[in-house]
């Protein structure tokens, strides 16, 4: 598995088209997984913006246990969540 989310990762880095990355993951994931994906990163986005983690729960219909994860994942050294919502807001 984890040589397969290799392969997925060098190709995405390697593709400048975000309408051809979204194809990609239209193609390969139901869409319930493109959803989860979605509310994923909704929920980091709101929570490096300082909303309560209870607020996003309810808002978004997710356990408190997933919004945990994103919060913790945020405030690891050199998060690379951080470094993408910083991208996105540039």
């Amino acid at each position: 598995m984890i040589k397969n989310i290799r392969e997925v990762s060098y190709l995405l880095a390697h593709t400048n088209d975000p309408k051809e990355i979204r194809h990609f993951f239209e193609s390969i994931l139901s869409r319930r997984e493109l959803k989860d994906i979605g509310s994923r990163w909704e929920l980091v986005k709101r929570l490096d913006e300082g909303e309560s983690q209870r607020k996003i729960a309810k808002d978004l219909h997710l356990s408190l246990c997933k919004i945990t994860r994103g919060s913790k994942e945020l405030k690891k050294k050199n998060a690379v969540l951080k470094r993408f919502i910083e991208r996105l807001n540039k």
